[in-house]
This record gives C-alpha cells, structure tokens and sequence, in this order.
C-alpha cells in the first residue's frame, strides 16, 4: 500500500502523454490533450481507463473466488463484496473512495488495484501564475475542485523555475524563492505532501561510515523501526537513544545535546517521531 499516484497535468502548452507503471511508487500519468487544454475532460478520461484496467482485475477475481466457494463457503462475503465493489466502479467511483470495513479493505487492496492508490495532481503552472496568485487560474481551481471531491491533493509547481533553481546553492534558492513569495520548491514539496498523504515519516541513523534517513509509518514503535535496519536489531532491542534533528542542528554535536540531557533514553512503547536521531541499543 506505500504507493502514491500523481497526475501531472500542463495548465498552460500541451505536451505528449503516457501512461506508465513503476511498481515500488505506483503510476504517473503525463496528461493528453484532445486538441484543447480541459483539465476536468483530460482527468475524467484517465480515471476511467483505470477504471476499466481495476473492473478488469475484480472480475477475474470474481470468477477465481466464485469457483472455489463450491469447496469453500467462507468464501461468499468475499465474493458478495466484490460484487458491490464492481457495481460501484462501474457507476465511476474510484476503489479508494468504496466504503468498507478493514476486512474488506484488506481483500480490495490486495488485488492491487491502481485507483486504490491515494491521488496527488501536480499542476505544472507558470511563474507568472505564481506572482499573480495561482488560485486566479481557472484551470487550476478545476483540478482543485475535482480533488476535493475524491479526497486527493493538488500540487502546484512551475517545472520551469525548478528547472532554473536546481543548479543554484541553498542560500541562492532560498532567496531566489522568497523573492517570488514561495517557501519551498515544488520537488521538496512533492516529497512532503507523498509522506503525509502515505502516512510516512522518516528517522535517521547517524555514524562513522554514514548518515541515512528509514522511512517507516507513523506510529511505528521503537523496536519495529530498529528492524527496518535488521531484524537482529528488533528481536535484541534493549533501548534507544533520541535526539531530534531540531536540537542537533542548534546545539551542534550529539555531545552537546547529551551535555544539556537532550538525548533521551526511550524503550519497546516509544513512538518514533519525524526526524529522530536513533542510536540503537541491542542484543541477540
């Protein structure tokens, strides 16, 4: 389920359209255009191709299900749920959208379909969009509104500054930014708003050989985190040590932070936080 759909659409030229799959992120969808730029045409055609490829998958499953009730009669919720499931998809509801219980949530997310798979649109707009203000951009309110309708998020973004910014420094990006009235670039942005909507955060190992970021879900408890790494290190877990990213950037040093108690000692309930500094402490 950690995998993310995103539908970039061109609000200003058209450009050439695909539809390709990367299994560990989900699909992306560069928009066509049928002689005309129509965001709300262009997204209701895309979903229903996906559509058709899910009702496709249901139906199979359908019939294998349907077949293997005769020596399994467990099998019949299942089969009555998916059932209503293809009923609703065909009236045009996305399976993410399906109201269900987690058992049958976990039966519609194992036939990985694709339109269970949480939505941003990331609008491609120009820089005057952004020194104008990009809600007075009609084409972009629509994609805004077709998105709260089913529950996804919008990301605007100008593939043109990024393109300009991407060989600048941090301090020149950072000024360069401000001086259009943006607090991020879109990239960074996209990365943040994947996490949030997937559920994600990510904590770092710090050490001789490397720094890395793990990503894991939110509310994953210390132990279950540590086997991220290795399994060795959930089965043997004794403690961690945790500092926040925040207090080690302004104090300097994990020395510093254990000086003024920063470093905590945590155990098997701690909940890992966005940004923790782990050190952990195991034995098999």
């Amino acid at each position: 389920m950690n995998e993310i759909a995103a539908l970039f659409y061109q609000i200003g030229e058209p450009y050439a359209a695909g539809l390709f799959e990367e299994p560990e992120k989900g699909y992306f969808y560069r928009h066509s255009l049928e002689g005309n730029i129509n965001p709300s045409r262009d997204i209701e055609t895309i979903n229903l191709e996906l559509l058709f490829s899910d009702l496709e998958l249901i139906e199979r499953r359908i019939d294998r299900q349907t077949k293997a009730m005769k020596g399994d009669k467990s099998l019949a919720k299942e089969v009555e749920f998916l059932k209503r499931a293809h009923s609703e998809m065909e009236s045009g509801k996305m399976a993410r959208l399906i109201e269900c219980d987690d058992d049958e949530k976990e039966i519609l997310y194992s036939i990985a379909l694709l339109t269970t798979k949480p939505v941003i649109y990331a609008c491609n707009m120009s820089e005057d969009d952004f020194v104008n203000g990009i809600t007075t951009n009609e084409r972009y309110n629509a994609v805004c509104k077709i998105a709260e309708e089913e529950n996804s998020e919008v990301l605007p973004i100008c593939a043109e500054l990024e393109a300009e910014i991407a060989s600048l420094s941090k301090e020149e990006k950072e000024m360069f930014l401000s001086d259009l009235g943006i607090d991020a670039g879109g990239l960074d942005l996209l990365i943040q708003r994947s996490y949030n909507l997937l559920g994600l955060i990510s904590y770092l190992t710090a050490g001789e050989p490397e720094v890395r970021a793990w990503t894991i879900k939110k509310g994953t408890k210390a132990p279950q985190a540590a086997g991220i790494i290795h399994s060795d290190f959930e089965r043997g877990f004794i403690r961690a040590e945790v500092v926040s990213f925040n207090d080690l950037i302004t104090n300097g040093s994990m020395q510093a932070c254990k000086e003024k108690g920063l470093v905590r000692s945590e155990g098997k309930e701690y909940v890992m936080n966005d940004g923790d500094i782990v050190l952990f402490r195991f034995n098999v």
